[in-house]
């Protein structure tokens, strides 16, 4: 299996507290996995680390099996890396819905008219269409939730990085989501407590602890 991405020995700290070391993970280009764990462990703070948000306190790293020396090198890969922030507020770059959508799209050199269309297209596909000119931070929670997949999403990454993707959504909106993400033959990693959605959509579950990550399924 190709391996999107390798992580080796990866250990981080929060202040002088060690929040997890010994991590080892490989992911392949189409697998789906999922991170589960009690609160502050540090799943955020790992998922981070494989976006190139932040750097490892040790450990090495590997994109489409290139070493990763620091954050400067996944300078090249940012366009291949979608990253969901659990906080939605923080995802957001355009004052309204269609401008933040269509954002990667006009930043990469996407066609206007053509970024329209694709960003129509999938604020139809999550329902959401009709909020095309509200301002984000006047949404619902759940609405800013969808919004902000859409945008993660519109630009097809390979890499796929969610953090609580789920919360603010109600039931069924979380069904069409999980059908999306396990229709997407891409590499995933979801952070959830919502045990129901990411068994619909992943391979595989492994447990954060302090001393590595444990595969439970």
């Amino acid at each position: 299996m190709n391996h999107t991405i390798t992580l080796k020995d990866i250990s981080a700290m929060a202040g002088e507290r060690l929040l997890f070391k010994h991590i080892d993970l490989s992911v392949g280009n189409r697998e789906k996995i999922a991170i589960i764990g009690n609160n502050g462990i540090g799943k955020t703070t790992l998922l981070e680390i494989i976006a190139g948000l932040k750097e490892p306190n040790s450990g090495e790293i590997k994109l489409f099996g290139k070493h990763i020396s620091n954050l400067k090198d996944y300078k090249i890969y940012r366009k291949d890396i979608g990253y969901l922030f659990q906080n939605s507020d923080d995802q957001f770059i355009c004052p309204n819905v269609l401008d933040d959508v269509s954002f990667s799209l006009l930043a990469n050199g996407v066609d206007r008219n053509l970024a329209y269309e694709m960003t129509k297209n999938i604020l139809n596909e999550f329902g959401i269409w009709h909020l095309k000119d509200e301002i984000v931070f006047h949404l619902s929670g759940g609405e800013k939730k969808l919004v902000a997949i859409a945008g993660v999403l519109i630009y097809n990454p390979k890499i796929i990085l969610l953090d609580e993707p789920t919360s603010g959504l109600d039931i069924k909106v979380q069904e069409k989501v999980a059908k999306l993400l396990s229709n997407l033959d891409v590499a995933q990693i979801i952070v959830s407590h919502n045990e129901n959605f990411i068994n619909k959509v992943v391979d595989k579950i492994f447990y954060l602890t302090k001393d590595g990550l444990e595969n439970i399924n």
